[in-house]
């Protein structure tokens, strides 16, 4: 029996997954949770052989939690099953430590087979998205890139991300530069926003 843990924050998916993993006769729903910050309590409770995360969840994301369940747990191994099929997702889940990355319009069957396969010790990732993510090429933006880009999403100006980040206005501004001309994108709002559908963020 393969036991697994349910992360989704939307109460009718994350039950019709348990539904209809449980139909599976070798497959044990022992946890369901609806934030980021209930996984690591809930897999140390629970010792599931397999965690199933959303990416967007409140609290923590999916790739945070990923990262702390690969490190507090690792006997629990993770796929993330999420909407967002984007690129930089997948290639920062695995990076974060998941076994598997699948789409939430994946069949059920092959769902159960994406979570056996990874409990077996096994990687699965949805093939359109490792095309997609190999022909991108790695996130070209560093940590102080991504995070002023972040803070740009609600359109603040360099003054008030400075602040927000500890970082000089003059610096931001350098930042969020060179964030722009990555993305090929000609305000700092557009290349937050291009940034955010690659998965960059």
């Amino acid at each position: 029996m393969t036991t697994v843990l349910l992360a989704d924050d939307q109460a009718l998916v994350r039950g019709a997954m348990a539904a209809l993993l449980g139909l599976e006769g070798d497959l044990e729903i022992v946890a369901e949770v609806g934030s980021g910050d209930e996984v690591l309590a809930a897999a140390r409770r629970t010792r599931p052989d397999v965690a199933v995360l959303d990416i967007e969840m409140p609290g923590m994301d999916g790739i945070a939690a990923t990262a702390e369940l690969a490190r507090e747990v690792p006997g629990t191994k993770i796929l993330i099953v999420t909407t967002f099929g984007r690129p930089g997702y997948l290639r920062r889940a695995l990076e974060a430590g998941a076994s598997g990355f699948v789409v939430k319009d994946t069949p059920s069957d092959e769902l159960a087979e994406a979570v056996r396969s990874v409990a077996r010790g096994g990687r699965v990732v949805d093939p359109s998205l490792a095309t997609e993510s190999v022909v991108g090429g790695p996130n070209p933006l560093t940590d102080r890139e991504r995070e002023v880009l972040t803070h740009a999403l609600d359109g603040g100006s360099a003054a008030a991300i400075a602040t927000r980040v500890h970082l000089s206005p003059g610096t931001v501004r350098n930042h969020l530069s060179s964030a722009i001309g990555k993305t090929g994108s000609s305000t700092r709002v557009e290349a937050a926003r291009r940034a955010q559908d690659l998965g960059w963020l």
